[in-house]
């Protein structure tokens, strides 16, 4: 994976020296590639938006492969595998065609690319790797889904899509989109083409203005879609857990919906119907999955020591309205956790004085794991959440603040982590760690006696962490922090210890590979 990390640039992404960052290069790239005429012939469904659009995209994927058709997904990141980011008929695509393709593109280009015409950014290549994938593949639609903004993004350079969506906008990467949702909102609604069918979900008015307008002066039909109603599920559930996934299912169910009627599907249709839904639609939207949104993992280690005593819940929530759903999804998945059969199964079983063994539900207590991009801003994320699983009754021990084990310039699985000599800055997590504490030390007006007491051994200070205080840690590594939390459970074997892990989707991945080896 050299040749791909040696497309990734030293430059940070907030650097505004090039608008657009010289994107008129992506025409120059696809031509290289002979990809101009299979893009044109490809039936696209285009979909930006801060929060929800990896969603959406996976949704519309798995809908539209259940109503029989061959699929080509390009999402991002990748949480373990770059191939993650490439899904045919819903798997990620084999290893064997990934380099097929991948040294196809990547010798081309650099045969061709000059002074003038550079080789392609990291992001960039991914995007015409993903539709040089899709062409030699032949795939009967293609789901994209917007890197960054939309205007000046790789997957922009589609001319022609059948349809596209806005997810959910907030407040994310305003180094770059503008510091305004009107400005985010116009970013975003680059990806519209003239007279091309596009829907949004309901936004904040200032974001929904600016869609309308860029929409009327491309003489494009703007329609909001409405979440989906659960009842319409025939009593099945939503693959993807969290009630903002029903604003999500609604927005893919428009896009299928149109993609179908567009490109001659009209066997199965629904956009106006109210009263119930396709088989196909119904099926795609209760089996989907998505690594890192709203996903819960035990650690596999403690498992087969201890079954159920370290349960890590995954979300790659990053912007401050996706720290709301996250903890609300939190909060009443922990809460279902304790009152679940499964607690009481594996619940200690504790001598009496008879001589009999007498089952002791397990208390719980909930440890955060955080980490998010130095771009972020704490002060608008760690009160959100805070204050989000606060009103639902749910208080962190300890916060654990750890560096992002990937190394960002190198690529793939073998991504390795720092020596344990290693000299790491952790000064961002120790910024972060002073946000936690601040609102700790406000937040416990209640009494700290009041928490769990059952979690003394979660309590005890972290001695091969950077800075520790009764609150939180900084580790500076997330092998050591892991390590803590599994001594911290063996522990005390009365506690089970439910992690929130979340901040970024880099942190997630990094935490997959250690859990699940």
């Amino acid at each position: 994976m050299e040749a791909l990390s040696s497309l990734i640039t030293k430059r940070t992404r907030a650097d505004k020296s090039n608008s657009g960052d010289r994107f008129d290069l992506m025409f120059d790239y696809v031509k290289i590639l002979d990809l101009e005429e299979p893009i044109k012939q490809m039936k696209i469904i285009h979909v930006a938006g801060t929060k929800g659009k990896g969603s959406t995209c996976t949704f519309t994927e798995s809908i539209l492969r259940n109503c029989g058709f061959r699929t080509g997904l390009f999402t991002s990141p990748h949480l373990i595998d770059v191939r993650e980011r490439f899904r045919l008929d819903g798997l990620d695509i084999s290893e064997e065609r990934f380099l097929e393709y991948f040294w196809w593109c990547f010798d081309r280009l650099k045969e061709i690319t000059s002074d003038t015409v550079p080789m392609p950014t990291y992001f960039r290549f991914l995007a015409l790797l993903a539709f040089k994938i899709f062409a030699a593949v032949q795939v009967d639609v293609v789901i994209l889904e917007v890197g960054l903004g939309g205007k000046f993004d790789a997957t922009n350079v589609v001319e022609y899509p059948i349809v596209c969506g806005v997810a959910s906008l907030g407040y994310d990467h305003m180094e770059i989109l503008g510091n305004t949702l009107g400005q985010i909102a116009g970013e975003k609604a680059g990806i519209f083409k003239s007279g091309v069918p596009a829907f949004t979900v309901p936004q904040p008015e200032e974001a929904m203005s600016v869609l309308e307008q860029k929409a009327s002066e491309l003489d494009v039909n703007l329609q909001v879609a409405a979440p989906l109603d659960p009842s319409l599920l025939s009593g099945l559930h939503l693959g993807l857990e969290g009630e903002h996934q029903y604003l999500n299912a609604g927005l893919a169910i428009a896009l299928c919906s149109t993609w179908l009627q567009r490109t001659g599907h009209v066997g199965i249709n629904y956009l106006n119907q109210t009263t119930s839904l396709p088989e196909e639609f119904i099926k795609g939207l209760a089996t989907v999955s998505l690594q890192g949104r709203a996903q819960i993992v035990s650690d596999q280690l403690i498992e087969s020591e201890s079954p159920g005593d370290l349960v890590f819940y995954l979300d790659g929530a990053h912007s401050p309205e996706s720290m709301d759903a996250c903890a609300k999804w939190f909060c009443l998945a922990t809460k279902e956790d304790y009152n679940s059969p499964y607690n009481q199964a594996s619940s200690d079983n504790r001598p009496h004085e008879s001589g009999h063994s007498i089952p002791v539900k397990k208390s719980s207590t909930q440890i955060l794991l955080f980490n998010c991009m130095s771009v972020r801003d704490p002060q608008l994320l760690l009160p959100r959440l805070v204050h989000a699983c606060a009103s639902h009754g749910v208080h962190f021990k300890k916060a654990l603040f750890v560096p992002n084990t990937s190394v960002y310039n190198k690529v793939g699985t073998a991504s390795q982590s720092p020596a344990a000599d290693a000299q790491v800055d952790v000064s961002w997590q120790m910024a972060l760690q002073r946000v936690w504490e601040n609102l700790t030390f406000g937040e416990k007006g209640r009494d700290p006696k009041n928490s769990d007491s059952t979690c003394e051994a979660v309590c005890d200070d972290a001695e091969k962490g950077a800075h520790s205080t009764e609150n939180s840690t900084v580790f500076t590594s997330l092998p050591l922090a892991i390590n803590w939390l599994r001594d911290s459970v063996r522990k005390n074997q009365s506690v089970r210890c439910q992690v929130l892990v979340t901040g970024s989707l880099h942190l997630l991945g990094d935490v997959l590979r250690l859990i699940k080896k």
